[in-house]
């Protein structure tokens, strides 16, 4: 039996993370890069099962396992080229000569239709903590946010403080 090698065996970035579960849909939050990351349920299946121990035909063979459907490869390659973009694995394995330059585009035409969903991440970048405290403009007392724009209630301290707030 031929052993895995390392670089093939996809692992799951774990560090600064803040995940949850909703709807068979997973919700990812990067305290790196303030970035918010919505994967559908395949995409958090294959993100799940990146361990560093399984093989990509192991992903695979759990995806059609759990699904009770036909999965094919090309669908973990998918999911695993749009983790490796938001930077959601500490490992990536090479994609085999097949896969190699295809556009995401010409790997669904590929596939086809599936019999799963295709993997799909949906990401917003947040903004910091310290932009959302402030709106950024000086004000002279509470109602002094001249432009009231929005988040801006009133000033926060007293008169004669330099930022409105919330």
């Amino acid at each position: 039996m031929e052993q895995n090698r390392p670089e093939q065996l996809p692992l799951a970035r774990t560090e600064q993370l803040i995940v949850k579960e909703v709807d068979g849909e997973m919700l990812v939050y990067d305290l790196k890069t303030d970035q918010a990351h919505c994967l559908n349920k395949t995409a958090a299946d294959v993100w799940k099962n990146c361990d560093g121990e399984k093989s990509l035909n192991d992903i695979t063979a759990a995806l059609a396992n759990d699904s009770g459907a036909a999965v094919d490869e090309g669908a973990v390659w998918l999911a695993l080229d749009q983790l490796k973009q938001f930077k959601l694995l500490a490992e990536v394995p090479s994609a085999p000569a097949s896969f190699a330059g295809m556009t995401r585009r010409q790997l669904v035409r590929t596939l086809g239709v599936a019999a799963i969903a295709l993997p799909v991440i949906v990401s917003i970048t947040s903004p910091t903590a310290q932009a959302q405290a402030s709106c950024g403009q000086s004000c002279t007392g509470n109602g002094g946010c001249t432009s009231n724009p929005v988040g801006c209630r009133n000033c926060n301290g007293s008169p004669g403080s330099k930022v409105c707030g919330a």
